[in-house]
């Protein structure tokens, strides 16, 4: 009976043998189905990240890196906000910002296009070198680099997180070559897994990393993690030995040398310490609260991005892989160290896409091979042209997004441009107040004259009570109220997209101290009745129009009861109108005036032309129709 089961359990084994999938055969770089394929998907990588700047960060990236070419020096204090002008303050991610701005200097807006393109393409195609070092040499790494890319394109504005991820890539490229120094592909020369000496192997080069990246961003201490990673699985016991010994060894010393280097940066160890003062500090402000990109994932944004794919598909990949060939420890701390950012922050978001793309493409691969397919797919160029149509395929995932969609240039309803043209000008200086978001966009227009700079940031520059005043102001009209009395502002610029809990522009509508003199889309600016300014505020002044939706709530009720008070309103609409291209709100407000006095005509044209501004505009479909039937033409509104 022995002897039968032991037969019939060879049986069974030749059987699953014959039913196996024979994996595809490998394939050189060289081969012209794997360049094709390369060549696709790099150009859908850099698709994915082709889409208008709506974050306004990078005007200031611009305007310091602008001050740092122009100066020749590094700005020591802070020169970009006037309450706290002259303190000493560590400068965020200045090596980032003098790389930044030759691009802009000789490109414009398509120079920063080509940094959004240079550095994606950087980061994946250093990702890609890692996955085949890793022993993933087919097609299905393209289509892992894709999904990784839907990930890491929300974070692809032209901010520091950029040349982190190509920082990121190169420090895991080297960590792994160092790991697998043995490649697998024949016809390379083979690698000595010795590395005689430190100076002839990857330590220069990880160190020279880490130096980058500190004078590049705060986020230094991933890359001193990754380290830690490599380090500490060469001491667990399946790395002893001799050869093992030699690299933990090297890796200590350039563990200790990159942690050292760091510190050499114009700011020392204040630079270092700034992630460490956010996180015990500055994070549990009600400020700091408030910014999305600082709190925990929005996962009704990135359900169709293929977020919730990667970050469940790469641990049950890697788990999968552990069960075939065993544990890859540093895959496992890496998942689990970039994983866990991730689910505390959004802005995490973009450095796990990138640590993520390199095993996620290797387990991936793996897993695909170990399936059946039909023999008509084993042909190279089959296998190129599947992996290339379902790239294209989950690239318009997020497409429904209108700030996603395909398109070079900037967002204009982010950024004040024409509220600062007001105030060029109109001479309009002083003490500011203006939300942070601004501040960017101001330094770039106005530095480096000290009566026009903001007064605060995008790094929410300025004391612990101005910040904490600041949120005050947006929910609290006698919080706005007390921060004006200490700091006795002469002009304010507010965003006209705000929050849904900033009631700023109410506040601002109902203090009797200030008048609104410019209001668009963008932007509404006002100007204090009293003081050096008030001349322009008594001559510029809006006595009908507000800002605020409360304000227009009001003014609406008194057009109905009143025809001075429309006649009016129109006349301030119409010159709002005329201040600046972006006024899809006023003109809905004028459409709205207008059916109210049966100018269906009239009405139509100010409600077309709003739409072509704002294509989200609220209620078109039904106001436009209901004109249309007034005027009894059937059929869509013109254009449309």
């Amino acid at each position: 009976m022995k002897r039968g089961r032991e037969e019939a359990a060879r049986q069974r084994a030749r059987g699953a043998a014959r039913r196996a999938p024979s994996p595809a055969p490998e394939l050189p770089l060289s081969h012209p189905a794997m360049l094709v394929a390369g060549l696709a998907t790099a150009l859908l990588l850099a698709l994915a990240v082709t889409f208008p700047l709506v974050d306004t960060d990078f005007w200031q990236h611009l305007a310091v890196g602008r001050a740092i070419w122009s100066t020749h020096s590094i700005p020591m204090t802070n020169v970009w906000t006037w309450p706290t002008w002259g303190e000493p303050q560590v400068l965020p991610s200045w090596g980032f910002r003098a790389l930044l701005w030759p691009f802009w200097a000789l490109g414009g807006v398509t120079g920063l296009f080509a940094w959004r393109w240079l550095t994606t393409l950087a980061a994946f195609g250093i990702a890609w070198a890692t996955a085949r070092r890793l022993g993933a040499r087919g097609f299905t790494p393209f289509v892992a680099f894709v999904m990784c890319a839907l990930v890491y394109r929300n974070r692809s504005q032209v901010r520091p997180e950029t040349l982190v991820a190509v920082l990121l890539a190169l420090e895991t490229w080297l960590l792994e070559r160092r790991r697998h120094p043995a490649p697998a592909a024949s016809g390379e020369p083979p690698a000595d897994p010795a590395r005689p000496s430190w100076w002839r192997g990857s330590g220069p080069w990880l160190v020279t990393i880490a130096w980058i990246w500190a004078n590049a961003h705060i986020s230094y201490y991933l890359g001193l993690a990754l380290l830690g990673i490599h380090w500490l699985c060469d001491r667990l016991p399946a790395g002893r030995g001799r050869e093992h010994a030699k690299r933990r060894d090297r890796l200590g010393l350039t563990l200790i040398a990159a942690t050292a280097i760091s510190f050499v940066n114009p700011f020392g160890w204040r630079a270092l310490a700034q992630p460490f003062e956010y996180f015990f500090l500055w994070r549990h402000e009600p400020l700091f609260m408030t910014i999305g990109e600082l709190g925990p994932i929005q996962w009704s944004d990135n359900l169709l991005n293929g977020l919730p794919l990667v970050m469940l598909g790469w641990p049950l990949l890697a788990l999968l892989r552990a069960r075939r060939e065993g544990w890859d420890r540093v895959e496992l701390l890496t998942a689990a160290l970039f994983l866990g950012l991730a689910l505390t922050s959004q802005r995490f978001l973009g450095p796990m896409a990138i640590a993520c793309a390199p095993y996620f493409a290797r387990d991936l691969d793996a897993f695909v091979r170990s399936c059946r397919w039909p023999p008509a797919t084993a042909a190279a160029w089959a296998r190129a042209g599947l992996a290339i149509a379902a790239c294209a395929a989950l690239l318009p995932l997020g497409w429904q997004y209108p700030d996603l969609r395909p398109g070079i240039g900037l967002a204009p309803l982010h950024y004040p441009r024409a509220a600062c043209d007001w105030i060029a000008a109109h001479g309009v200086r002083g003490r500011s107040f203006n939300q942070f978001e601004q501040g960017g966009y101001l330094l770039w227009r106005f530095w480096p004259e000290r009566a026009r700079l903001p007064f605060m940031d995008i790094h929410q520059t300025g004391t612990r009570q101005d910040r904490l005043d600041y949120v005050g102001a947006m929910i609290d009209p006698g919080a706005w109220g007390a921060l004006d009395e200490r700091h006795r502002f002469e002009w304010v610029l507010l965003k006209g997209l705000h929050a849904p809990d900033d009631r700023s522009l109410d506040h601002l509508d109902a203090d009797s101290s200030f008048r609104l003199v410019f209001a668009d889309d963008a932007a509404a600016l006002y100007l204090k009745r009293r003081g050096p300014l008030a001349a322009i505020a008594d001559s510029f002044a809006y006595h009908f129009v507000p800002a605020g939706e409360a304000g227009r709530i009001r003014i609406g009720e008194r057009c109905v009861a009143d025809a001075g008070v429309r006649a009016g309103t129109e006349r301030e609409l119409r010159r709002a109108i005329a201040e600046s291209p972006l006024t899809s709100g006023a003109l809905s407000v004028l459409t709205s005036l207008l059916m109210f006095e049966d100018r269906w005509p009239e009405a139509r044209e100010a409600l077309a032309h709003a739409e072509r501004i704002q294509p989200l505009l609220p209620l078109y479909r039904e106001r436009m129709k209901m004109i249309e039937d007034s005027l009894g033409v059937a059929g869509r509104p013109p254009g449309r």
